[in-house]
């Protein structure tokens, strides 16, 4: 069964592929988990504090969560501050639920799951 052309075009709008090549690498979730635990911009050295690698590694793995949309960097004199873009990400994956949830049938009760799995 096809799913319907509004599930495909909610589908294409919300799930960002970028999101997923830049998380496909566990140095960027640490460095990502580093940003959201700290609460606050942070410098590329702040930033590598979670993992061992040379900053002119975790500078672009920044880049990349940055040209994903997932951090914001912001300039300051000679540094550049990074902070995890909560607000985009968490309206972007509500509305990836909300779409799903309006076009995907609902779960089967947990009853009917049971009595499935049984057979």
């Amino acid at each position: 069964m096809r799913p319907r052309p509004s599930t495909l075009e909610a589908l294409r709008r919300y799930l960002r592929p970028e999101w997923f090549r830049a998380l496909c690498e566990p140095t960027r979730v640490e460095i990502l988990g580093r940003l959201l635990s700290r609460g606050e911009p942070s410098t590329v050295s702040e930033a590598a504090s979670c993992c061992g690698i040379h900053l002119s590694g975790v500078s672009r793995h920044l880049a990349v969560l940055r040209d994903a949309g997932l951090v914001t960097a912001e300039r300051r004199g000679r540094e550049v501050l990074y902070q995890f873009d909560r607000d985009r990400v968490t309206t972007t994956l509500r509305a990836l639920a909300d779409a799903i949830d309006g076009h995907a049938p609902p779960p089967p009760l947990a009853t009917e799951r049971s009595e499935e799995e049984r057979r």
